[in-house]
Order: structure tokens, then sequence, then C-alpha cells
């Protein structure tokens, strides 16, 4: 039963997604606890690279989302300390041919009609903006909305800066693992179980990324997340030589594909510790962690072929990450209408980072009672029910 010191909510999932769920509330005057089986950002969100991008989504809800999102991130980067590393950097999507410029210039006239910002640099002026590049490009498009910022950093500071008038609290639970989802007579939430015991309150967020299926199931829906291995390769660090976050028009054709074979597409970026990121790569894989040369090398090679001064530079180490998938690359977010008092805020695929802000400020006014800042319609948890998407269980890595 709810007790006087019950939370007024939990969150499953320490990640970005759901310290933003968390700050969100706890500014309402809600009080929060955030449980996670492992460690603040030890998952997807500790694995990015901290994308806060418009450049590469669609006209349509999820450019939506990210345009809001983009506000609320320059919001925070007053609030949260410069350690979080925001970088309002901006983005520039290059072309290698005149046909992949078209398809560019096209979907930017679309991005721009939807609110974003963009405008065309011709192959002449592109390495005004990046000294290094290639000098054999076509064009690209700049996108000053792009910003940047370290993920796991980001995630440990909006659990930790929440605070003045009017706030509420927020509780960590840290290295434990929810094993089932207490539930009422009617069916609705009343909490969740851990090995620690039960904990009771009336709405339980499921911000537990690439898991996010797993929980729903646990508490008697389906949601069809599956992991998307990535890769990221780190140089040494260097004299600042990448200024925006760069990328080729493969990438927002990669993003978009539901293909689970081996994508890969060049996005480079300095960063302010001086390492180059290097990215990114795509694939089905369950939670295999096995190293893959050939997405590496393939990585590689594409980022020198944008900046060829990098190949004379040292990779130091490299990294892999699952991004939470679902089938129409659209985020769950919003009250599960299957299970009372269930809220989803995962599946964000690539773009958790980015999106969080604006998902955490959703589900804080859903649980406060408060107005939506916009239809989330299409992120509806349930959109799924009736489909024949698998439901076979991710398998362990090592």
């Amino acid at each position: 039963m709810l007790t006087r010191n019950s939370p007024d909510l939990i969150v499953v999932g320490a990640g970005v997604v759901g310290a933003a769920c968390a700050y969100y509330a706890a500014r309402s005057g809600l009080s929060v606890t955030v449980i996670d089986r492992g460690s603040v950002a030890g998952g997807t969100t500790g694995a990015g690279e901290g994308n806060l991008l418009v450049s590469d989504k669609e006209p349509g809800p999820e450019l939506e989302l990210a345009l809001l999102s983009t506000r609320l991130w320059r919001e925070l980067a007053d609030v949260l300390p410069p350690r979080i590393e925001y970088e309002a950097k901006g983005g520039l999507v290059v072309a290698s041919g005149e046909a992949s410029l078209a398809v560019l210039r096209d979907f930017a006239a679309r991005q721009e009609r939807a609110g974003v910002r963009v405008r065309q640099i011709g192959s002449d002026r592109l390495r005004d903006l990046e000294p290094h590049l290639a000098g054999d490009l076509a064009g690209g498009f700049h996108y000053p909305q792009d910003a940047q910022v370290q993920p796991a950093l980001a995630a440990a500071h909006l659990l930790r800066t929440v605070g003045g008038h009017g706030s509420g609290r927020v509780l960590l639970r840290l290295g434990e693992e929810v094993t089932g989802v207490l539930k009422g007579a009617s069916g609705e939430v009343r909490g969740v179980r851990t090995a620690s015991g039960d904990l009771h309150a009336p709405y339980v967020v499921n911000a537990a990324g690439t898991w996010g299926g797993r929980l729903a199931r646990l508490a008697g829906a389906d949601l069809p997340v599956l992991p998307r291995r990535g890769f990221v390769l780190v140089t040494e660090p260097l004299p600042r030589m990448v200024r925006h976050k760069v990328y080729t028009a493969d990438y927002v054709a990669d993003v978009a594909s539901g293909s689970a074979a081996l994508q890969t597409s060049a996005v480079v970026e300095g960063t302010p510790a001086g390492p180059v990121l290097i990215g990114a790569s795509r694939e089905r894989v369950g939670f295999d962690r096995t190293l893959s040369v050939e997405a590496l090398r393939r990585l590689a090679a594409q980022a020198t072929r944008l900046f060829p001064v990098l190949a004379g530079v040292r990779a130091i180490r490299t990294y892999a990450g699952f991004r939470p998938y679902l089938p129409d690359h659209l985020p769950a977010i919003g009250s599960d209408p299957r299970v009372p008092g269930l809220l989803h805020a995962c599946g964000h695929e690539g773009a958790g980072i980015g999106l969080a802000p604006a998902t955490g400020t959703i589900v804080a006014r859903i649980v406060s009672g408060a107005g939506l800042p916009m239809d989330i319609t299409p992120f509806g948890p349930d959109r799924f029910e009736g489909t024949s998407q698998p439901r076979k269980e991710p398998r362990h890595g090592a």
C-alpha cells in the first residue's frame, strides 16, 4: 500500500532520459525515486557521443520533439555546470557528389518549412567552416541549432541539480534490479519489486533504454524494443581541428533504415577535451559486445575520407553501445492505456540524449496534470498492439 513516505513516481533507468524525467518531475514539486540495476549513465547514455541534433530528422513528430528539446537544452546549459560540456557548435552535413547534394537540398527545404534553421554551403566555402575537410566535396548544409553535450555528466548533473522553491526531491537507488511491477486489484501500477524489497508509488516510468521491452512485459504490456549496436572510435587528444559535428548524407539514410545488417556512415566531431570522436555504425546483433573489426575499419576509412589529416592520427580506444530501437524509429512516450500508472520514456534509438529534456518535460506534465507542450499521439506506447513484431528476448553479451 502507498504510504506517506512513498514517492510520487518511480523512474526505472538512470540514463539521461530517466534523469530528465526525474529532473522535471522534481522541478514540478514531485518526489521521485530513480532505480537502476547499474550506475548513473551505465548503459546507452555512457556510450553515446552526446548528439543534440535537428539536422538528421525528417519533418514530423520527432523533429518537433527535437526542436522543443533544443530550446530546453539551451535553458539547461544556463542551470547545469559547465562540466557538462554543452557546445552549440552547429552541424555540417556534406555531400560527395551532385546527386547526394540534391537529396540534401530537398531534405533541408522540407526541414526549413518545419522550423529548422539551415543554409546551403557551396563547395568553395566548406573550408571556411572546416579548414581540414577534403577538397573534393560537392557542398553541404550548415545547421546552427545542432549541439553537443557530455552525456554521462549531463545525466549525473540533471539528477544532482534539483532545488529551489517548490522543488520535490530525487532519491537514487543504484545497483538494484527491478524484478517485478506491483499492481492493485484493478491492474493499476502500485510500485516495483527489487531484491531489496518492494517500493510503492502510483506511477512507474519505464526509462530502461534497451531493456524497456523487458520492463514493459513485467508490467503486462508489450513494447518491441530491441538493441542496435554501434561503435565509436576515439583519437588521441588534438588541437581543435574539427569545429562542427560533421557527417555525410549517408548518415540520414542510415538513421531511418530498419536494416539489421551493418551500416556505417562517418560522423566526426571534436571535443573540448581534445579527442576526436568518430562514428557511427549500426547493426542489430542483440547484446553482443564482440569487437567488429569491419565496423571500425569502415569508420576509420570514411573519417579519413572526410578529413585526410586524420590519417596520421592515432585512435587510442573504441567503445560499443546499444541504441534502444523501435520499428518505426519513434520513441514511446507517455501513459500506457493498458496498464494505468505505467508511463514509457524509451525507444529513442540514437537520439535519446538530444530528446531527453522534451521527454522528461512531457512525463512530468502528465504526472502533475499540467498541459502538454505538443501532441504526443504519434509516440503512443500501444501503437504496436496487434502487430507481428518479434518478442524474442535479446540475448546477453559476455
